[in-house]
């Protein structure tokens, strides 16, 4: 099988393609044919060393993925040879991800794709499961997603624009909230809206306080962070008292710049949201409330729904990276095998 592999970090040039056997699926994993791979920032700072140093003495990148079951190991249930599936977190502890025909993961990170649902949508995994989890970690709850659950909820997403406010918005306004988010352009702003945002503001015009609060004048209850070292001042300001901030990124930098006092005035939640770390219980939940607002047509992907794609062939896995690392907004998709 073809295989995108890096066996030192550092930038685009230690990615190669090479030939390899297929693995074998152990007990509790699952091989899946990969139609198309996903590219997420995780997987280049990985690769750049950002993140720490290798743990294996070579990596196939990439997190997120789908395709087809192509085997089952010993004690998989719920799954068979031949089902249309997507998978996520594939490289997390693990020295091989979704670049590459053939991948073995563990099989509670693999999740059926209903037949009307594109394998594009299929590679959103990372940016949804995030946003879920962002969604979800509220003082009161709700733990999960669904019609209503969030009615009466006003959310901030600060980056709309991004894989993850896309999916968060979607996700938002599926689950009944009021959203609003903050962007840096006119084009992002639409993009955002695309995806369902109700109110947009540029934070590139000044502070974002008074233009979020003429939206939401009582505060938000939930913020969707993903640079809390640039926003959490404003974010305190903007809170709900026992509201939650949920940071995913640290995009601007790690020093927050509040002090203990302003902390504790906000009486909110703050939450650090880090997906492979969830439990196998939390991520197979968030998968069902992703599944099914997929299945209802509220969670999609594409620009007509704010989130352009840009399609790579699998030999070109250097410059789909590079278009990740150098900020193109939208998901980078990497085009692996036929359907």
């Amino acid at each position: 099988m073809r295989a995108v592999v890096y066996s030192e970090q550092g930038s685009i040039d230690v990615l190669s393609l090479v030939e390899r056997e297929p693995g074998e699926p152990g007990p509790g994993e699952v091989r899946v044919r990969i139609v198309r791979s996903g590219v997420n920032p995780s997987d280049w700072k990985n690769r750049e060393g950002v993140m720490g140093p290798m743990s294996f003495p070579e990596v196939v990148p990439n997190s997120d993925g789908a395709g087809y079951v192509d085997a089952l190991g010993e004690g998989v249930d719920g799954l068979a040879v031949g089902d249309r599936v997507w998978a996520t977190i594939a490289s997390a502890g693990r020295p091989t991800g979704t670049a590459q025909e053939y991948t073995v993961l563990p099989a509670y990170r693999v999740f059926p794709l209903a037949d009307g649902l594109s394998f594009d949508l299929g590679t959103l995994g990372v940016p949804a499961v995030t946003a879920h989890s962002a969604l979800t970690r509220s003082d009161g709850g709700p733990s999960r997603l669904a019609p209503g659950s969030l009615t009466g909820r006003t959310v901030l997403v600060q980056g709309g624009a991004g894989a993850v406010g896309n999916a968060a918005i979607q996700l938002a306004v599926w689950a009944g909230a009021q959203v609003v988010a903050t962007v840096s352009s006119d084009t992002k702003a639409a993009l955002a809206t695309a995806a369902g945002a109700h109110h947009t503001v540029d934070y590139t015009r000044g502070d974002i306080v008074d233009p979020v609060r003429a939206f939401a004048p009582d505060g938000v209850d939930i913020v969707v962070e993903v640079a809390p070292a640039a926003n959490f001042a404003a974010d305190l300001k903007l809170v709900k008292p026992r509201g939650t901030i949920a940071s995913y990124s640290n995009d601007g930098g790690d020093d927050l710049g509040v002090g203990v006092t302003a902390l504790l005035w906000a009486n909110a939640r703050v939450e650090w949201v880090v997906i492979p770390a969830l439990d196998p219980a939390h991520l197979r939940a968030a998968a069902e409330d992703i599944t099914a607002a997929a299945t209802a047509g509220a969670f999609r992907a594409g620009e007509e729904a704010g989130l352009p794609l840009h399609h790579f062939p699998l030999d070109r896995t250097a410059e789909a990276h590079a278009a990740a690392e150098s900020g193109t907004v939208g998901k980078i998709l990497v085009d692996v095998s036929d359907i």
